[in-house]
Parts: structure tokens; sequence; C-alpha cells
């Protein structure tokens, strides 16, 4: 656990933390991915590709179709975002609320660059945020993605930033770099036991709850 000083800057997630678009990612790998492998997959198969970004995922589960899979779940992934056609109730009067009180806000996501822009213009969020990091075929890059925006935001203490996020591997990153990480279990795809076992600095299952501890440490 982290001492944490008045808040200055957050740094979000976007799967499970801004929007229930995980549902969306699996169904639009499964459309994009099983014609041309020609078998059926599980959600587990799927997530637990899940760390690098999306071409990650193609990579490991249709590696002779690289190139077509991305096209392809680009395709289903824009196509199919009806399935969550708006962000989580609260979180845009929250971003709000953190701009009009100068409270600087950046995104480190696993998600690739192109269904990143994708999900932020359906859900009309992209203004919000200062800077943005996406996520890499290779591998898990959050930590790193962290550590670009605490160099961006130098005049910022790491204990007056902020991580949010849905996931295990958003503690474990946050706590590389030292900054403090609130866990996100709003969604319905949060795992709130496996997050309270890596000891986030807050957890809620609530971003209204949230949303009023953050404004009062702002």
């Amino acid at each position: 656990m982290i001492e944490m000083n008045k808040i200055k800057a957050v740094i979000f997630d976007l799967d499970g933390t801004l929007g229930n678009t995980l549902p969306l990612c699996i169904s639009a790998f499964r459309k994009s991915i099983e014609p041309l492998i020609k078998r059926t997959l599980s959600d587990e198969e799927i997530i637990e590709t899940f760390g690098p970004s999306e071409e990650g995922t193609i990579r490991a589960l249709a590696p002779g179709y690289y190139e077509k899979g991305i096209s392809k779940y680009l395709e289903f992934y824009s196509e199919l975002h009806a399935m969550c056609p708006v962000p989580f109730e609260g979180i845009e009067d929250l971003l709000i609320t953190l701009k009009n009180r100068s409270v600087r806000i950046a995104m480190v996501t696993g998600k690739g660059k192109h269904s990143t822009e994708i999900s932020l213009k359906q859900f009309g969020l992209a203004e919000y945020f200062e800077a943005i990091e996406t996520g890499i075929s290779s591998g898990p890059r959050k930590a790193e993605g962290i550590q670009n925006i605490l160099d961006l935001f130098k005049d910022i203490q790491k204990n007056e930033v902020i991580y949010v996020g849905d996931s295990p591997s958003d503690i474990t990153a946050s706590n590389k770099v030292g900054v403090p990480v609130v866990a996100a279990a709003w969604a319905e795809t949060a795992e709130p036991e496996k997050l309270k076992k890596l000891n986030p600095d807050m957890l809620f299952d609530s971003i209204k709850d949230f949303a009023d501890w953050l404004t009062s440490s702002i």
C-alpha cells in the first residue's frame, strides 16, 4: 500500500474500467478468428491471450492468418460496438469533474491503437485524455505505458497519481512503477476476489463510490 497525497493526475484503463467492452472484444475475436481456424473458441481460450494487444491475440490463436485476422477483428469490433454503445454511467461526469478541477487525465490500455480509437470515438471520450498509451502485439507493456505518462507529468509526484484498472495485471503493473492503484470492480466481468488478493490501494465496486472518494481526494 502506498500513502497517497492529494491526487493531481488519474490514469485510466479502458476495457472494463471506462466501459463494458470485454464481452464486445470476445465476440469480435470469435467472429473474426473462428472462420479462419475452423473451430470454436471458448471465452477462456481468448482471455488467456490477453496482455498484448489484439494483434497478439490474433498471433496466438490464428498465426497463419495474422493480417486477415487483424483486419476482420477491427471490422467486427467496430460493427459490434452497439453491444456497448456508451461508457459506464457516471464515467463521463467524473471526467468532466476532473477536467474542471485541473486534474490531469491519461489512459494506459492493453488495447491496440485502432480499437482504442474506435471505442473512444463511440463513447465520445477522446477529448478528455491528455495522453494515451496503447498496447503492442509482443507482450504486456502497461508498466512501461504508466512510466511514460509519469515522465510526461514530470512535475507531479508518484503518490499524487493513481492508476485505475479492473484486472490483476493492472495492479502488478502499477506496483512495478510505484504508483498507487485503484481496483475497478464495477464491471460484470470484474473478479473482485482476485483483485483483493493483490492488495490494491483502494477497491471500488461502484463508480459512484469511486467518484465520491476521488472528488474528495483532489
